[in-house]
This record gives C-alpha cells, structure tokens and sequence, in this order.
C-alpha cells in the first residue's frame, strides 16, 4: 500500500469494456465518452486506452476537455457537445472537433467561428426528443436543419451527426422509449429532406447500448458503461468490469473504551470496548459527507461501516475486536472480488448513482494506472 490514498485504474479493464461494448454495438461504432475528466478516472489515458481497444470516436461535454485531447495528441473524432454562448470556437474548428448545436444561435455562431477560421465547422445536429434538457425543439427543428444546410452548401460547416439522448432507457420497457425512438426518426427524415447526409447518426447511451438494439444506429455513446459500471444495477451477464479501486492506508488504529464519542457531533458512540481505525480521505476527497455511519468501507479482512462523521480529510471505522496496524490498506470500492464494496454499493448506501461516486473523487487523490502494459503514476 503506498503511504497516501490512491485511486487505482485497471485500463486494462477499460479496454475490456470497450471490447464488450463493441460486440454489443454489433455493426455501430463505439463513442468512448471521457467527459467529467473520464468519469474521474483520468480522461487522457482512458482515452487511450479506449481507443486502442477500437472506440471510433471520443466524446466530451466541453470544448476544453476535446482540446486536452488534441494537445495530448489524440487526433480521434471527438464531439463536444455542450456548447455555452461565447464559448471560443476557433481553436476547436482549427482542431477538427465535432461540435454539439443545440440552438439556431449556437449554429450561427459555430458558422461564424468557421468564416473567420477559413475552414469548415464539423457539426452534429441534436434533437430534443423528449429529454427535455439540450437539443432542438421539435418546433424548431425544421429551421436549424434549413439554415445548417444553407450553412453546408456555403462551405461553413459540414453536418457530420445527428443525435439524441434518452431520458429513461435505464428503465426496459418504459414507453417513452419507443415514444422517443419515433421522434428522433422523424428528426432524421426532416434533416435528410432538407437535403443533410449525417456521417453518423446516434442515440444509444449505456443503457441503451446493452438493452436497445434498435436504438443503436450508426454510433453508440456508452459512458458510465466504459468504466465498467451500469445505470441498471440488476442487468445481469454484462460483461462489464469495474475500473476504479479507491483505497488508504490506515493513519492511527486505537483501543478506546465503551461510551467514546467518535468525530465530530458525536454522531457515533461506541457501545463496547472496540478499535478504531482512521482513513485519511474525506469530502475533500469526495467521500460524501451523507456518508456519515452508512458508508461501506473494506478494513481488516471484512466490510465495514463510517463510524460517526465524515471530515474533510478522515473518517473512522470500528473494526470491534479484529486487529489492524497503520498502513494497512483501507478500500472504499473496487471491482468486489475481494469482497470490498463496489460503487454500486456505495451509490445505493447514499441513494444516489455510481457516476457520482467515481465523478466525485477528488484531485487530491493521485490516479495510479495500471492494466497489460505495465504501471505508471497520474500524468497530471
């Protein structure tokens, strides 16, 4: 155990999951979606590792994050598709990064940035089919199609995607997703009367991508699916393995008597003579506060819980009477084999999803990679 807390990336079991999602995918390619600095996990070398496991494009929800990937010498397609007004485009026009338009404005701004670079914009056209966040309304879509292919025939953009986004394939079954499906076919047929020819057309998040065939396209965007993770934790034989070993070595482990108090407010009272031992990580971290006395925690060959309150650099466990000695690991999740828990458990602990326990780990906590081409620390 190294002498502070790590975050351990198997890419191996990233290039897995890729593999896994590409004979999902079966004839559509696969999206690696790296946004979020990669889910936590370090967006560069998952982006490597993704690519060399055959992911045809890279998506990210900034510019800035596709421009990382440039300088990092990444030259995959890679779409950004969140696009605020005055975002600064000529960069990302003279990088070949596919952009999201969500608004006509966004697309008259994008074809601005392509006049004054000289060179066409890639675009991908998003249709709102009923998530209701990003994407063009179905009351508009007719108007941004026109002008993006009046856009075309000028020389100022190239229309390369069409897409969309599920608000509920993590539910099997659900009607809005055959509601769904309809609206982005109709949002298809519009974009090709208006004379568009889309390299790729795509829908298909994780979810979508495991459980929707019919939804898959040209392009499948699977993101949390990547990392070895599913928004639908009862899916079972996916294949799918996490990546992300979070863990700390023991700082202090003490005998404290029946009746003691334990971290701040109290929140935790021992109820006999036991041993406590200290984690240094905390919501600086991105340990949740909520988990305060809910927590899964692997100490001392067993699964544990938080014992009182969650600081900004520590927390404590009880491991009763077993034994432990500082500098013997702690893990917060893992892949479960050794029976840690999993950000599965950790999500369902605090109510919450498995994105954010990985999203939500902290700068502070250095990325160890490691997976078939030997180990290396956190590039960064």
């Amino acid at each position: 155990m190294p002498p502070t807390a790590e975050a351990l990336v198997d890419l191996g079991a990233v290039r897995t999951n890729i593999e896994v999602l590409r004979d999902r995918a079966r004839n559509a390619d696969v999206m690696g979606v790296v946004k979020a600095d990669g889910y936590g996990h370090g967006m560069v070398p998952v982006a490597r590792a993704m690519v060399a496991a055959g992911a045809a494009w890279l998506g990210t929800a900034l510019v800035e994050e596709a421009l990382q990937l440039r300088r990092a010498g990444i030259r995959t397609p890679t779409l950004a598709w969140i696009i605020p007004p005055g975002t600064p485009l000529g960069e990302a026009v003279a990088s070949d990064i596919d952009l999201g338009v969500s608004t006509r404005w966004g697309l008259d701004e994008i074809a601005a940035a392509a006049r004054a670079a000289g060179r066409p914009a890639r675009v991908h056209l998003k249709a709102d089919t009923g998530l209701s966040r990003g994407g063009v309304t179905p009351g508009e879509w007719s108007d941004v199609v026109e002008a993006a292919a009046r856009a075309e025939a000028a020389g100022l953009l190239r229309v390369t995607g069409v897409f969309s986004h599920f608000a509920r394939a993590d539910e099997p079954g659900h009607p809005s997703i055959a509601a769904q499906l309809t609206a982005f076919h109709d949002a298809l047929a519009l974009a090709e009367k208006a004379g568009l020819r889309p390299e790729v057309r795509h829908m298909a998040n994780s979810a979508a991508t495991l459980t929707l065939p019919d939804a898959h396209f040209d392009l499948v965007r699977p993101g949390i699916a990547g990392y070895g993770l599913t928004p639908i934790p009862d899916l079972a034989g996916t294949g799918l393995r996490p990546a992300m070993t979070l863990r700390a070595p023991l700082t202090v482990v003490k005998r404290v008597p029946a009746g003691t108090g334990v971290s701040y407010g109290h929140r935790y009272v021992t109820d006999r003579p036991t041993t406590l031992a200290v984690v240094p990580l905390g919501y600086a971290d991105g340990v949740p506060r909520a988990a305060t006395n809910v927590g899964p925690v692997f100490v001392a060959g067993r699964r544990r819980r938080i014992a009182g309150t969650v600081c900004m650099d520590q927390f404590v466990v009880d491991i009763g009477d077993d034994e432990a000695r500082a500098g013997e690991p702690a893990v917060l999740f893992g892949a479960g084999d050794g029976g840690e828990p999993t950000a599965q458990d950790w999500a369902e602990a605090l109510d919450t999803i498995s994105y954010e326990i990985v999203c939500r780990v902290g700068q502070r906590v250095p990325r160890r990679y490691v997976g078939g081409d030997g180990e290396w620390p956190d590039p960064r």
